[in-house]
């Protein structure tokens, strides 16, 4: 993958994102928000603050499948209703727990916090949150890349440019944090396990999946954030960031291209079956990524439909098969 064919694929995807016209402000989901070690989130709300597709009230005798939906968060996992007070006559709260909204970046081996924040938290402060955790655990994957680049003698030109986004990704961790704190949320603490050596092969594959895929993918919603979001302060962070991010995915594939003269035919059908299994997955999580509506338009992230079409459209340009 070359400088001259990835730009154009993104420049391309960013003229269809919906340009913001409105400025700014704070949206609280009027309920509760948890998300699960497992990739779910949890969200509850009062019923009485719900409505139907028309504007009707929806009441306790609602499904509460039907109760979800007006929440709408993601793909719905279960759901139940239930009394916050021993005195109420029927049920007056919902629970809902989704698959999480999916926030790519490059994720470091040995991951092992998952960005969780207190229950009660603006679903903004959630997703920022979330975010951060995201980009400040791309500073030792990148630290760590730039280590075994050099291990493994790659050119120093590579090894730059992993120690430089080690210091970048410093800086959107700060900007994603300072929108989260905007929004009641703390960035939850980072833990990673110590790295164990590894060989080009899995240098290869990791870079292949977090890399080429997720962290392209992530490059490419950056991008689209910075035109469509709502929120000015949004659109300005990702502004910074989307140029940034954008050099990452070349930085990427740049990798992939030095690694792939190296391996072996067999080590290279691995990586090439793993990156096309991480499409398959990318596309999976996209459609499943869905927000309340005015989340989404403060954060400019596009819908399930939208981002689901933008992975098929970026892994056609990039891997052509992948999602055939």
């Amino acid at each position: 993958m070359s400088r001259g064919k990835l730009r154009p694929v993104f420049k391309r995807l960013w003229l269809l994102a919906p340009v913001a016209t409105l400025g700014g402000g704070c949206f609280f989901f009027t309920g509760g928000c948890e998300w699960g070690g497992d990739g779910t989130v949890e969200l509850t709300s009062f019923i009485s603050s719900l409505s139907s597709v028309d504007g009707g009230a929806l009441t306790a005798d609602t499904p509460c499948e039907e109760l979800c939906e007006r929440v709408s968060f993601g793909t719905l996992r279960s759901c139940s209703t239930y009394r916050t007070s021993e005195t109420s006559p029927e049920p007056d709260k919902v629970s809902c727990v989704f698959d999480s909204v999916n926030c790519d970046g490059r994720r470091p081996e040995g991951l092992c916090s998952d960005g969780a924040v207190v229950q009660g938290t603006p679903v903004l402060g959630v997703l920022f949150a979330k975010i951060a955790h995201m980009e400040a655990a791309s500073v030792p994957a990148f630290e760590r890349l730039a280590d075994e680049l050099t291990h493994h003698g790659a050119p120093e030109h590579l090894v730059r440019a992993a120690r430089r986004s080690a210091k970048e990704e410093v800086r959107h961790a700060e900007a994603m944090a300072s929108l989260a704190r905007r929004h009641g949320a703390s960035m939850p603490e980072l833990k990673v396990d110590p790295f164990q050596e590894r060989s080009l092969e899995a240098l290869a594959i990791e870079n292949a999946v977090e890399g080429c895929v997720r962290e392209t993918y992530g490059a490419l919603l950056a991008g689209w954030q910075a035109r469509s979001a709502e929120d000015a302060q949004v659109r300005e962070s990702l502004s910074a960031i989307a140029p940034d991010e954008l050099r990452h995915a070349e930085l990427s594939w740049a990798i992939n291209a030095w690694a792939m003269e190296r391996l072996s035919p067999d080590s290279r059908e691995r990586v090439d079956a793993a990156r096309c299994e991480a499409w398959r997955e990318l596309e999976h999580d996209a459609a499943s990524s869905h927000l309340p509506d005015e989340v989404a338009r403060h954060s400019g992230l596009p819908s399930a439909e939208v981002a689901r079409e933008l992975v098929r459209e970026l892994a056609s340009e990039l891997m052509p098969g992948a999602l055939a």
